[in-house]
C-alpha cells in the first residue's frame, strides 16, 4: 500500500510542481497579524466560517445563501428552508470553528475522523442510525450530470472500508513523519483516496473539506481561516468533479494517475494563498478601508457598548452621510452589526 500511494505522487507534472512552489512562496510572505490587528483577524475568521459553511453545504445541494447561514447562526428562524439544510449548516459551522480554534491538538486518526462525522451530522434526523460509523451498505455516487457526461463512480465496497481507511490513515501519518513528500501532495492524496473510499453513508464531501482545513493548518498554512477554499470549489464545481472523477477512475488499476486532481487541488490553494497575501499586504490594507473609514473604525473598534451614527459624527466631526456610508461598509465586512431602523438605529462591534 505504501508503494501504491508513493508511486501516485512521485511523478509530477511541471504545473503541479510550479503550483506548490508558488504556494510556498506565498506562505513565506504571510505574517499573522502584522498588518491586520487581532480584532480584524477575528472578524475575518467569522466571515470565512459563514462563507465556507455556505459554500461547502451548497456543493452538496443545500439552498441556503451566506446571509441565510449567518441568520441561522444568530439563532434566527428560517421557516422557508428544509430542516435538513439547516441541520447540515449547523453541524458544519460548529466543527469548522472547532478546527480553526483547536487544530494544534487534534490528531489525524480514524477516531478523529469518526468523531468529526458524528459532529457534522449530529443535528440531522435521518443520519442518526449511521453517524460516526463506516458504511454498511454500498454507496455508488452520482456526482453531477452534464450534457455530455454523467459523472459517477463506484466506491470501495462496504466490507473493504475498514481496511482501506486503516491503510490510508497509517500511510498519511507515516508520510508526514518521514517528510519524503511535500505536505500538499500527502494531503491531496489523502483527500482523493478518502473520497474514493467514501467511508460513510453520507457527509463524505463535507467531511473531506473539514479535514483539508485541518491538515493545511497543521502543516503551516496559517492563512486558511481567513480565506475560504470551499468558496473556490463551489465557484469551480464542475472542474472539481471532473478532475476528481478523472483521477478516481484510474485508482486500483495498473496505471494509477491522480495528476488531474493534484493539479486542481494545488491550483485551488495557490488561489487561496494569493488572496491571503493580497488581504494582509500593506497596499491592500490601505484599500480595504478608505482613510475616513479607517478613522471611524479606529474610533469605534474598542467600544463595548452600542453607538449611534450621530455619536460618531459629532465626535469625529464627519458628516452623517459619510458616517452612514462608512458604517455600511463595515456592515458588509461583518465587523459591526446593526439594531433597529431609522432614528432608533444602533450599532455594536461584532464579537
Amino acid at each position: 500500500m505504501n508503494y501504491k500511494y508513493n508511486k501516485r505522487i512521485s511523478n509530477l507534472s511541471d504545473t503541479i510542481i510550479n503550483n506548490i512552489q508558488n504556494i510556498d512562496l506565498q506562505k513565506q510572505k504571510w505574517i499573522t497579524g502584522a498588518e491586520l490587528d487581532r480584532q480584524v483577524l477575528t472578524r475575518l475568521k467569522r466571515s470565512v466560517l459563514i462563507t465556507s459553511t455556505g459554500s461547502s453545504t451548497r456543493i452538496e445541494g443545500s439552498s441556503l445563501s451566506d446571509d441565510d447561514v449567518e441568520k441561522l447562526m444568530k439563532g434566527l428562524s428560517l421557516q422557508t428552508f428544509k430542516d435538513r439544510d439547516k441541520q447540515e449548516v449547523q453541524g458544519y459551522f460548529e466543527i469548522l470553528d472547532n478546527v480553526f480554534n483547536s487544530f494544534q491538538t487534534i490528531p489525524l486518526s480514524e477516531s478523529t475522523i469518526k468523531f468529526f462525522h458524528r459532529e457534522l451530522l449530529k443535528y440531522t434526523d435521518k443520519d442518526i442510525q449511521h453517524i460516526g460509523e463506516y458504511k454498511k451498505n454500498e454507496n455508488r455516487i452520482a456526482l453531477i450530470s452534464l450534457s455530455w457526461e454523467n459523472i459517477s463512480f463506484d466506491t470501495v465496497p462496504a466490507w473493504k472500508t475498514q481496511k482501506a481507511m486503516l491503510e490510508l490513515v497509517e500511510w498519511t501519518q507515516s508520510a508526514f513523519l518521514e517528510k519524503q513528500f511535500h505536505p500538499l501532495l500527502i494531503i491531496g492524496n489523502f483527500i482523493v483516496e478518502f473520497l474514493y473510499i467514501h467511508p460513510f453513508q453520507d457527509g463524505n464531501g463535507r467531511l473531506s473539506r473539514i479535514l483539508t482545513n485541518l491538515l493545511l493548518l497543521q502543516h503551516g498554512y496559517e492563512y486558511v481561516p481567513y480565506i475560504s477554499h470551499e468558496k473556490y470549489i463551489e465557484e469551480n464545481k464542475i472542474e472539481y468533479y471532473l478532475n476528481l472523477r478523472n483521477s478516481q477512475k484510474s485508482i486500483d488499476t495498473e496505471n494509477e494517475d491522480i495528476s488531474p486532481w493534484l493539479q486542481f487541488f494545488t491550483y485551488t490553494f495557490l488561489q487561496q494563498s494569493r488572496s491571503a497575501i493580497q488581504l494582509i499586504s500593506q497596499k491592500e490594507v490601505s484599500q480595504f478601508l478608505s482613510p475616513q473609514q479607517e478613522r471611524i473604525w479606529n474610533y469605534i473598534k474598542d467600544f463595548e457598548m452600542e453607538f449611534t451614527p450621530i455619536q460618531v459624527s459629532k465626535e469625529l466631526d464627519i458628516s452623517r452621510v459619510s458616517v452612514g456610508q462608512s458604517l455600511n461598509k463595515l456592515l458588509k465586512l461583518k465587523w459591526i452589526e446593526r439594531k433597529g431602523l431609522g432614528r432608533g438605529t444602533r450599532y455594536f462591534i461584532r464579537k
